[in-house]
């Protein structure tokens, strides 16, 4: 079981975290296409899914393994740095 944190894109912040497929795991969709086998090819089947141009999914781990830590709603993805961050971090900064 993966999950896949959904952010939007005007300022990387986390509007809701999914259970979805594990990204080792190969499907066919709807189309009879296949998906999967990476975080990406998931990541960008969850996007383009959601069909809405103002957010976009990025892999996360609910024990922290990927991108530092699992994120909450309303956590900041740092596209620089690959890691998600909690906004009472950033505003400590």
């Amino acid at each position: 079981m993966a999950h896949y944190a959904i952010i939007e894109n005007t300022f990387n912040t986390v509007i809701e975290v999914i259970t979805g497929v594990d990204e080792k795991i190969t499907q066919i969709d709807l189309d009879g296409k296949e998906v999967g086998g990476s975080s990406e090819a998931w990541e960008n089947f969850y996007s383009q899914r959601l069909k809405n141009s103002t957010v976009y999914v990025k892999r996360c781990s609910y024990n922290g393994n990927i991108r530092s830590k699992y994120p909450a709603i309303g956590d900041h993805y740092n596209e620089e740095l690959d890691i998600f961050e909690s906004v009472e971090a950033e505003n400590e900064s």
